[in-house]
């Protein structure tokens, strides 16, 4: 199967369950070129991959992550942050 399946909608955020463990999730992100995740805080440690395209993490603390292919970032609790896409981008979220 392929992540890119998975998403169903031709919204500008596609967010949907890749995995749910006895102790984690996962799970796969598309954003659309020129998407924004608006900002938003996880309550958990998490880490994000970049499995296609380019995108762009930003948190409160002026923090800036560029994502390629095979880049992650783990994500602190309770650390307001968001995503910008430069081209279309697959990403898997991890907590």
């Amino acid at each position: 199967m392929k992540l890119n399946n998975l998403h169903t909608t031709e919204k500008e955020v596609s967010a949907t369950n890749l995995f749910n463990g006895e102790v984690g999730t996962a799970t796969a992100i598309r954003l659309k070129k020129d998407g924004v995740l608006k900002e938003h805080i996880t309550k958990t440690p998490a880490l994000l991959l970049c499995v296609v395209g380019k995108t762009t993490y930003k948190d409160e603390t002026n923090n800036v992550v560029e994502l390629s292919p095979g880049d992650f970032v783990n994500i602190i609790p309770h650390l307001k942050h968001w995503l910008e896409a430069q081209v279309e981008s697959q990403l898997v979220l991890l907590k």
